[in-house]
């Protein structure tokens, strides 16, 4: 269903394209992160184990700008990951101010775990599309975001 808006031609199209964008976004993040509850996990808590495992520790700053969310909102996100023992804060020790995120040991093990089917889910997802419509959407929504 597109828009029922009735406007000019072209922000009828917009609006279009910009529904269906959005639907298409909820739809396929909503499959691929369905596991995620059968390990506890919101998708930002998966974000924030993801990020850490492939780039190491970080402070909240620079996390929070590696997986889109505000730094307030990671907050919350990485104070139940320390409850469960995922994620522990470390000051740094040549700036005090500074705190780092890294993945206890009990992290790095659930995303060793979760991270394989993961991918699996994404690529299957995916395989909707064929190789060049993946890469052609790709460079599409890159266009788009940069604009």
């Amino acid at each position: 269903m597109g828009t029922h808006f009735l406007g000019t031609e072209e922000e009828r199209r917009a609006l279009g394209v910009y529904i269906k964008l959005m639907r298409a976004s909820e739809s396929t993040t909503g499959r691929i992160n369905e596991h995620l509850r059968d390990y506890g996990l919101t998708v930002s808590q998966f974000g924030v184990m993801e990020a850490l495992y492939h780039l190491g520790s970080m402070c909240q700053g620079e996390l929070a700008r590696k997986i889109l969310k505000s730094s307030g909102n990671l907050t919350t996100v990485i104070d139940n990951l320390v409850r469960d023992e995922m994620v522990e804060r470390c000051r740094d020790e040549t700036d005090r101010r500074m705190i780092h995120i890294h993945l206890t040991d009990k992290g790095r093990a659930l995303i060793q775990t979760i991270l394989p089917p993961h991918v699996a889910g994404v690529v299957e997802t995916f395989s909707t599309l064929s190789p060049e419509e993946q890469e052609t959407l790709g460079d599409l929504l890159r266009k788009l975001g940069k604009a």
